[in-house]
């Protein structure tokens, strides 16, 4: 079994910057990959950006290219999202999935996923 747990959400400005962690335990063998995906109230689960623990592949979806970064440190099982510039797009929930295999931006490309953090501000 894996658990993934989400952390650093907060209340952030325009132009702000947020970072984001994505803590995986129990059989983190079981994990090749990690994603985030954002999901405001009412719509659905909209995809932000994945990796492998390698770094390769890392993917980034078009709204965030240039902006977000992700970065692992792979003796704590921890991936992280730095954030930067955040642009007016309202709350949402950021959800970490760990899959076995490459999901890249397919939701059900992940199989074990957290609780999720609250970012209030832009996106």
């Amino acid at each position: 079994q894996v658990h993934v747990v989400e952390s650093g959400g907060g209340l952030v400005q325009a132009g702000g910057s947020l970072r984001l962690s994505c803590a995986a335990s129990g059989r983190t063998s079981d994990i090749y990959a990690m994603g985030w995906f954002r999901q405001a109230p009412g719509k659905e689960r909209e995809f932000v950006a994945a990796s492998s623990w390698s770094g390769t592949p890392s993917l980034y979806g078009d709204p965030v290219t240039g902006r977000f970064t992700i970065s692992r440190d792979n003796a704590k099982n921890t991936m992280f999202l730095q954030m930067n510039s955040l642009k007016p797009g309202g709350p949402g929930v950021y959800y970490c999935g760990g899959g076995g295999g490459w999901g890249g931006s397919y939701y059900p490309g992940y199989d074990y996923w957290g609780q999720g953090t609250q970012v209030t501000g832009p996106s």
